[in-house]
């Protein structure tokens, strides 16, 4: 007799970790980058920033290459001098 179907070796997932309550807005942000749109004067590249507490999301035009200082300047310029600043 032959065993029809594999059976599972792989170790139990565990149980699922909550995400953390935050309590002030800026406290976690995510950032994302879309690659390959359309060119729009010269930028192909849109850089995005959201705040996870009140989703406030800012997006920034960037072109190829960009630089890691290229980004973090279009951050201080565009969501640090707005949102921490102000």
């Amino acid at each position: 007799m032959h065993q029809q179907n594999k059976y599972d070796t792989s170790p139990s997932p565990g149980l699922l970790q909550p995400l953390p309550i935050l309590d002030q807005i800026w406290q976690h942000i995510t950032t994302d980058f879309s690659e390959r749109l359309p060119n729009s004067w010269g930028n192909h590249v849109i850089f995005v920033v959201v705040d996870m507490l009140s989703k406030v999301a800012h997006f920034m035009a960037l072109s190829h290459p960009y630089t890691t200082k290229d980004v973090a300047q279009s951050f201080m310029d565009h969501v640090f001098q707005i949102e921490w600043v102000s």
